[in-house]
């Protein structure tokens, strides 16, 4: 069991509600960052059930000041902010001739300025405590751009080099940066479809929970192996 205070920046009734339970499963104070107020209620009083705890913190990852206020928030409620989960995403399914400079635009402050932005925060916290772990939810599009998805292949291609190079700065001061590859689609909760990932239209798909566990891995891998990209793929043929 932890008292570690978790961020998870990005949550739907997918992986961002299976990590949010996976780390409060494990005595993690949570903060669930979304635009949806009562999904993040709905989850955070269901968190409070167990031996963890949540607090739900409606925001708009694409305004940086949002982003601010709301880490202030966390830290005044729960305290410093011991690991983060970037795993927000946001793009219209288009091509290159469909899709518009504002619909890119959106993608990009969604999953790398937002990224960005509450790296910056948690980041922060985690020098003056000693260290911490930042995962960054990828997808196939973030080594292999996708036909159709121009703007969710840049953002992801984007935050894949983010967090490659956050790795490499933050490694020696004791945080711990991953960036994970869902490789395939995402198994839809009853409320919503695919959340992240790629939208492959395959039978197999990932089981949300089992990617949470992945996650949880990472946080408690041994300094002296630390994982800096995870592939996760579902176990089908046609990988």
């Amino acid at each position: 069991m932890t008292d570690s205070v978790a961020v998870v920046a990005g949550v739907g009734p997918g992986l961002g509600a299976s990590v949010a339970r996976r780390f409060a499963d494990e005595g993690c104070s949570v903060a669930l960052f979304a635009r949806s107020e009562s999904f993040v209620e709905s989850l955070a009083k269901e968190l409070d059930d167990g031996p963890g705890k949540g607090l739900a913190v409606p925001t708009d990852l694409t305004d940086p000041e949002d982003v601010r206020d709301a880490f202030e928030r966390v830290r005044s409620e729960l305290g410093p902010v011991d690991i983060l989960v970037n795993n927000a995403s946001s793009s219209a399914w288009k091509g290159v001739r469909e899709l518009s400079a504002a619909e890119l635009d959106d993608a990009l402050a969604t999953g790398v300025r937002g990224a960005f932005v509450c790296a910056q925060e948690a980041v922060d916290d985690m020098l003056e405590t000693g260290g911490g772990t930042v995962v960054f939810t990828g997808a196939t599009s973030a080594v292999r751009g996708r036909e159709g998805a121009v703007g969710f292949s840049a953002a992801k291609f984007a935050a894949r080099g983010m967090a490659e190079s956050m790795a490499r700065e933050l490694g020696p001061e004791g945080i711990h940066v991953a960036h994970v590859v869902v490789d395939g689609g995402i198994r839809p909760s009853d409320a919503d479809g695919d959340e992240d990932g790629d939208r492959t239209g395959e039978v197999e798909s990932l089981d949300p929970d089992a990617i949470a566990d992945a996650y949880w891995y990472l946080v408690r891998q041994d300094r002296s192996a630390w994982t800096l990209e995870l592939d996760l793929r579902p176990n089908a043929e046609e990988f």
